[in-house]
């Protein structure tokens, strides 16, 4: 997987802020996407207090490698997949995270059939596609096109 292609998608997706903000949720966040949780110690910060960009690139950093193993959990053969089935999953991970990603059972059957149509299918079949619409449809989209 290109590493350098997928962070520009999902700041596409996710945009950057060097602060604290709420989320579409309304759970405290930063930098590009960071759900900040209590082991963060920005988690002690206000909605609007600044965050460095040298710390944003590292939460990303941290992100993206648990992304990439969360991957590998739902998909033994993440890395034989095709890469963009690769970027489309690993996107929508970031976004929801693997507990709620795990649910999308269906679109994980198609995937592993090689069936894009249907794991395209199986995406707009979701809470998700209507939470996030815009991404949503420029994903399932890509995984037509796979």
């Amino acid at each position: 997987m290109n590493l350098v292609v997928f962070k520009e998608e999902i700041v596409i997706d996710e945009g950057i802020k060097y602060c604290v903000y709420l989320d579409h949720l309304n759970k405290k966040t930063c930098g590009i996407g960071h759900l900040i949780t209590k082991k963060d110690p920005e988690y002690k910060l206000e909605v609007g207090d600044e965050i460095t960009r040298e710390r944003v690139d590292e939460l990303f950093l941290q992100d993206i490698e648990t992304v990439l193993e969360d991957c590998t959990k739902l998909y033994d053969n993440f890395y034989e997949l095709p890469e963009e089935a690769q970027h489309v999953i690993a996107n929508m991970l970031f976004n929801m995270g693997l507990p709620t990603l795990k649910k999308f059972k269906g679109m994980r059957k198609a995937v592993l059939a090689e069936d894009w149509n249907k794991a395209a299918d199986e995406m707009m079949d979701s809470r998700w596609y209507k939470q996030v619409p815009n991404r949503a449809e420029r994903l399932v989209k890509r995984m037509r096109n796979i």
